[in-house]
């Protein structure tokens, strides 16, 4: 038992352990994460505290993720056309730029709805190009052998920031205001910066190109031809599309959750989140520990996450909420995690920065109406409706799911 717990634990860290590029990444994002999460909690409580409104929460979402729609097909042929690390630098000093000028605007009490909904707009536009970059370049950090370890590895530094940006952000929501929250943000980025100006690139796996750089429509249509030829590929893009904008609308539900059922402040809304992000840091260390991606963990995450808001759409007490929600997190990771590997994993090299921008756009790309349709959810019905609702979603594509499960239950391997 002893040597299999040790086992895991190597397995789990691998990455870290044999790559220096990547150790660098996850130290600098791991700071810069932390701000961009105090960064969330801070715009979704500004724009309660400005309108009160559950629609206008469900506008923020519209507006961040508006990008995401109009861009989202075409960001992965950008990033293949790119030097990926470079790419990512670009887009992280754009980002912080958003960043200052929100703070400042904060501070002079400038912040109106509309300059909100333009910030993110802009903050959205920035990190649609930032992830496939971002994915494209744990590929060459860590290689094939590795890139299950790193997607789950990522996932955990993500979630672990989830933890702790949102539990800091409360505190300092309540004690001193939303613009500070802001200006951390701005500082953070700094240290992503330096871990991608400190790689060393005669370090990064070499990746097979195009001869010619691909055109932007027709290197897009190439991407949606290749993930509509093959089965396995189409269907972790419909379960993301569809649970994503259905069922995975937290950034509008949570923070009403918070002030609106449970009728508490900014500190309960920073631990709710840092719940969830508890529990979705334990998937991402549950996913790396497996060390590859497969169907079965995919479809269980999905099953899991969708009881689990199910459970979580009648509780009205803080503590049971914060439990469920753990269970959500976790879930939450395994299937996403999972879901990002097997597509890395089955592109070719030529076309990963169009695969991982499909899997964006299916996560993401249709956030603006599954932000207006939670925040109308919870108009009509409470945060309980918008979970039923998102929860009974989820089982019906993980029932579709597990029907072509004896086609396609076998593991992905790393290798």
């Amino acid at each position: 038992m002893t040597a299999a717990i040790l086992a895991l634990n190597r397995r789990t860290f691998a990455s870290l352990r044999r790559h220096r590029n990547y150790r660098l990444f996850f130290a600098g994002h791991v700071i810069s994460v932390t701000g961009s999460w105090m960064q969330n909690i801070g715009l979704a409580w500004l724009v309660i505290e400005l309108t009160h409104s559950p629609v206008a929460v469900g506008g923020l979402a519209f507006a961040r993720f508006l990008p995401f729609t109009v861009l989202g097909l075409f960001a992965g042929v950008i990033t293949d056309r790119l030097d990926y690390r470079r790419l990512v630098i670009t887009t992280q000093a754009a980002s912080m730029s958003v960043s200052a000028l929100l703070t400042v605007l904060v501070f002079t009490d400038r912040a109106t709805l509309p300059v909100v909904y333009a910030l993110a707009g802009l903050l959205g536009t920035a990190l649609v190009f930032d992830a496939p970059g971002r994915h494209a370049l744990t590929f060459q950090m860590v290689g094939r052998d590795e890139l299950a370890n790193a997607v789950a590895l990522n996932a955990s530094l993500f979630n672990a920031s989830r933890v702790i940006g949102p539990a800091v952000a409360g505190v300092v929501i309540a004690w001193v205001g939303v613009g500070a929250c802001f200006l951390i943000n701005t500082v953070s980025f700094l240290a992503m910066l330096a871990s991608l100006l400190a790689m060393r690139t005669a370090d990064l796996f070499p990746v097979e190109q195009a001869e010619e750089r691909p055109e932007i429509i027709r290197g897009a249509l190439e991407g949606i031809r290749y993930a509509w030829r093959a089965p396995e590929v189409r269907l972790v893009l419909a379960i993301v599309t569809v649970i994503s904008t259905v069922g995975f609308n937290f950034h509008v539900v949570l923070p009403l959750l918070a002030s609106q059922t449970l009728k508490t402040g900014p500190e309960v809304f920073g631990i709710l989140s840092a719940c969830f992000g508890a529990g979705a840091l334990a998937g991402a260390l549950l996913a790396a520990g497996f060390g590859r991606a497969s169907w079965k963990l995919l479809v269980t995450g999905v099953a899991g996450f969708s009881l689990s808001m199910l459970a979580l759409a009648p509780l009205t007490t803080v503590w049971a909420a914060a439990a469920l929600l753990f269970a959500v997190g976790v879930s939450f990771t395994l299937w996403t995690s999972n879901a990002n590997a097997i597509l890395q994993l089955g592109a070719p090299d030529h076309l990963r920065g169009r695969v991982v921008g499909l899997y964006l756009f299916a996560f993401a790309g249709l956030a603006p109406v599954g932000g207006l349709l939670a925040g109308w959810l919870t108009e009509v019905g409470g945060t309980e409706l918008a979970f039923l609702v998102g929860g009974a979603t989820g089982l019906a594509m993980a029932a579709v799911a597990a029907t072509r499960l004896r086609g396609l239950l076998k593991p992905v391997p790393a290798a």
